[in-house]
């Protein structure tokens, strides 16, 4: 079915797993605290030094809800509205990281010497964070896929998944799907027992490690939909928060190359089903929506303050009670600007555009 004879209805969102969305939100800001600490602190000594497992919870949760939104129309909406509704989705706030991003290279007042690159050389290097195309290529920004906005480098991933979807996933059956996880889950561990740990991904020396992560937890997410592997339990959004949030805080040690496979092979997993079959209390949906909705805003426009920042703290070195107050005030006014990026920017572009597909 081409654009011209969509229903409108097929380009409707469904209803949400409020639980789900609200626990989106407690991951990101986890991976913002972390990215402040992992500049100040060594991982051993880095209270939430396994933050950044939350993107592979952000992958296995995106494969949930990819099979729940699309398996039952993306044949009826064709490959090509899937991939314009995903893009419409994810692409606006990847281009305004990347401005952000290149805005805080170019004015960096601690420590940045953007002068030491051509103008040309600025320009591919934006282009490339705007289009997506890897380019680890700045030393100072320890070759970042995507110098001006490293977390970049999981949309990229995230792109490939939904590309294989379309193309393959969403018609496989549900014992391919099984053998493609277990395949998948192999890598990861082959990962974690080579390198120590899941960490890599976002750097040109790690690119690959980052398509075993996100075929894992995307294949592990689109499989627990499809097997329906729902948990009803009365947890809720309080109680679930605290378990993923305790994979953050898991105390760094010479065993991260089992204990952090571990938790994305079967935690995590199994949080979504019970995120999904949990029951959500009235008082706390409004948070939950709350924090769905800045979770992606967060993630993806909160990297050119930690640029500023390290460059910060290593030319002046703020400690104690200083360094706490910077990171607190910090993370706090991220979650406030993320939500102005919503709504002023990431949902009036995003309707302008889904509009234009309506009617196309």
């Amino acid at each position: 079915m081409n654009a011209k004879t969509l229903s409108p209805d097929l380009l409707k969102t469904k209803e949400h797993f409020h639980i789900l969305d609200g626990l989106r939100g407690v991951a990101a800001v986890a991976i913002v605290i972390f990215h402040f600490m992992e500049v100040v602190f060594i991982p051993a000594k880095n209270f939430i030094g396994h933050g950044f497992l939350a993107v592979d919870f952000f992958f296995c949760l995106s494969g949930f809800v990819i099979g729940y939104a699309y398996d039952d129309r993306i044949g009826k909406m064709g490959i090509l509205a899937f991939l314009k509704t995903r893009l419409i989705r994810l692409h606006p706030l990847v281009v305004l990281g990347s401005v952000l991003g290149l805005l805080a290279f170019l004015f960096d007042p601690f420590g940045m010497h953007p002068e030491i690159y051509s103008a040309g050389r600025v320009a591919v290097i934006f282009l490339s964070s705007v289009f997506l195309i890897p380019f680890p290529v700045v030393s100072e920004r320890y070759f970042n896929l995507f110098t001006f906005n490293a977390p970049a480098w999981s949309l990229f991933w995230e792109y490939v998944a939904n590309i294989v979807y379309a193309l393959a996933l969403y018609k496989a059956t549900r014992n391919v799907l099984l053998i493609l996880t277990i395949l998948a889950a192999a890598a990861i561990c082959y990962i974690g027992y080579t390198s120590g740990n899941l960490l890599g991904g976002w750097s040109g020396e790690t690119f690959w490690h980052g398509s075993a992560r996100i075929s894992y937890s995307f294949l592990a997410g689109l499989l627990i939909f499809r097997s329906k592997w729902i948990i009803k339990s009365n947890l809720g959004f309080v109680g679930l928060s605290v378990l993923l949030l305790l994979a953050f805080l898991m105390p760094d040690s010479k065993w991260n190359w089992i204990t952090e496979p571990l938790v994305v092979l079967i935690y995590f997993p199994l949080l979504i089903a019970l995120g999904a079959g949990a029951k959500l209390q009235e008082g706390v949906k409004k948070l939950c929506i709350f924090s769905g909705n800045i979770s992606y805003p967060l993630y993806m426009t909160h990297y050119m303050v930690l640029w500023l920042f390290a460059d910060y703290y290593f030319s002046h070195k703020p400690a104690g009670m200083q360094l706490f107050a910077i990171i607190a005030a910090g993370t706090t006014l991220l979650v406030g600007f993320a939500y102005l990026v919503m709504v002023v920017y990431d949902i009036p572009v995003r309707r302008y555009f889904m509009s234009k597909l309506k009617k196309a």
